[in-house]
């Protein structure tokens, strides 16, 4: 919104932060009554700084002045519709919307002073103000899309009520920024151990911009985990920036023995983190970049610094290598550049456009940085699908998000087409209901009973991959010969090792629709294109099932890992 903000620790003390416009406490997994969860300096209500309590920020400002919270045995996860009950200078042009509830806890009784200006049906109260003291709460979240007034609500606060201004122009200072790159780096080279990915692209792209072709060294490393022609993509793009030492280190055996024997999903993470470390250390100590020659660059976002530690309170989110033990030196010599390390995602496209790197790159679709192997499932034990009275449990999990806090519950296979009527009704009421599952998915085809397929013993293999390369392959060209491509902002297709004897595996269509990656929505596929597509993957050797993810995020997470 053009107004300049950074993310604090939640304990920072009110004296620190009485001089600033306005305050914003964020959702979080957290709860009020457990002993170590986050908390704020209660002073901070009292230093006349306007303060917006989202979520559990909300549940903290009534906790703290005192309200009563109430302690949610299930949560209450998807689409809402607030009521506006008062008028208030948070609802300026907004009388009712579209919102999105994630919560477990919820405020029962108000603080003193405060009022009740919005419910919904299962929230009593889904906002409350006191706007004399300009401290507000929402139990639902503003930040997220399908939040449809959630912008207006935001702007309220920063510019009605905060008196913010606008005055973070982002395209406006890649001037300054190439500026900043010239004088970290002086007349030392730059060398970027790059991804593929948006953000190593943009900060490289920059560098190249600041210092010219020949100070700036790209190495990337393929790790067997990719996409069908990943390594030739990028190897084409690098090439059409201007890139001339542009490096390819083979790792696929290195990543794929390593990876042997490793099931569970947050391992994995870690093992692909740490053989990451390894190559960045062999390859430092080969190319001589350790000397007093270079520097290294890296494409570190702003999101990065508080996901790895740069916030105490930060909740585990994914695995970063971007603070390994391997480059720590340099780091702590000074020897490094980050150039968009103050942006957010949304911002590093933004620069990317105004720097001229191509759109068709700008606009793939987000792709996970261990790439196929957290699509990949695998398992250490064998076990049947059981019937139950909503459909069939398969004895596989997944990972979901719920109340902001992460789960890895099994999945429910329903034997129906996917439709309308079950992603928007039939699955948020199955996942909301039963504590033991996180995700839901539809039957598209299938060459036996559900209740007849097992769970294998499985890992991470050459042969699963390459099946799975080539199951995303099929899916990648039909969407981009039919066009859905454009209609769906990620889809994942994921191989689970669920079958019978002679078809061991089988296939998820995951196609999703977000705007980042915080709230997703199920995209539902023409019925003639995915009859043709699951006909294409049943043919696959191996391939025993196609199934369809029909789970929003919340409560499932758009990755399966």
């Amino acid at each position: 919104m053009g107004v300049f903000a950074d993310v604090r620790p939640s304990d920072t003390a009110a004296s620190e932060l009485r001089f600033r416009r306005g305050v914003i406490i964020s959702g979080g997994p957290g709860s009020v009554y457990e002993p170590g969860d986050p908390q704020v300096d209660p002073a901070l209500f009292h230093v006349q700084v306007p303060v917006l309590g989202i979520c559990y920020g909300h549940q903290l400002l009534a906790h703290h002045l005192g309200g009563q919270v109430h302690k949610g045995e299930r949560g209450e996860y998807g689409i809402a519709h607030l009521s506006v009950t008062v008028p208030d200078p948070l609802w300026n042009g907004i009388s009712g919307t579209q919102i999105w509830m994630s919560h477990r806890d919820s405020v029962e009784v108000m603080p003193p002073g405060f009022r009740i200006i919005a419910c919904t049906e299962n929230a009593s109260v889904a906002a409350m103000s006191d706007p004399e003291r300009r401290l507000f709460g929402l139990q639902f979240h503003p930040e997220v899309a399908h939040t449809h007034a959630g912008t207006r609500i935001l702007e309220n606060f920063l510019f009605d009520i905060c008196g913010a201004v606008r005055d973070w122009d982002v395209s406006g200072r890649v001037p300054y920024l190439e500026d900043q790159i010239r004088a970290v780096a002086q007349d030392r080279n730059v060398f970027f151990f790059v991804s593929g990915g948006v953000d190593s692209t943009v900060a490289y792209t920059l560098c190249l911009r600041a210092l010219g072709p020949e100070r700036v060294y790209a190495i990337y490393v393929d790790t067997g985990l990719m996409r069908q022609g990943e390594t030739q993509f990028v190897r084409d793009i690098f090439s059409e920036l201007g890139a001339t030492h542009f490096l390819v280190d083979h790792a696929e055996q290195q990543f794929l023995k390593a990876l042997d024997r490793v099931y569970d999903p947050e391992a994995k993470r870690c093992v692909i983190g740490e053989e990451f470390v390894r190559v960045q250390e062999r390859i430092l100590a080969t190319e001589h970049f350790l000397d007093g020659h270079w520097i290294l660059g890296q494409g570190t976002i702003y999101p990065d610094t508080i996901e790895s530690g740069g916030s105490a309170k930060a909740d585990l989110i994914k695995t970063h290598h971007n603070r390994v033990a391997g480059i720590q030196a340099l780091i702590d010599s000074g020897r490094i550049i980050e150039p968009l390390s103050s942006f957010y995602k949304d911002e590093v496209r933004e620069i990317g456009r105004s720097i001229g790197i191509p759109s068709r790159f700008l606009s793939r679709h987000p792709f996970p940085g261990p790439g196929l192997a957290i699509r990949c499932l695998c398992s250490a034990t064998e076990d049947g699908a059981t019937k139950s009275p909503d459909g069939t449990l398969l004895p596989v999990r997944s990972v979901g998000v719920q109340g902001d806090s992460r789960s890895y519950r099994q999945v429910l296979a329903v034997e129906q087409k996917p439709s309308l009527d079950l992603i928007v009704n039939v699955a948020p009421e199955l996942t909301n209901r039963r504590a033991d599952i996180n995700r839901v998915v539809a039957v598209c085809g299938s060459k036996a009973q559900l209740d007849d397929m097992s769970v294998f013993c499985a890992c991470v293999t050459k042969t699963r991959l390459d099946l799975l390369r080539e199951a995303d392959g099929i899916v990648r060209e039909l969407c981009r010969e039919t066009g859905f491509e454009d209609r769906v902002w990620q889809f994942p297709v994921v191989l689970l090792p669920l079958g019978i004897d002679g078809a061991r595996e089988s296939v998820v269509l995951r196609p999703i629709n977000s705007v980042d990656g915080m709230t997703a929505d199920v995209v539902l596929m023409p019925p003639d294109m995915l009859d043709r597509l699951t006909s294409e993957l049943l043919a696959l050797r191996g391939v025993a099932a196609v199934f369809y993810d029909v789970t929003h995020k919340p409560p499932g997470t758009i990755e399966w890992e």
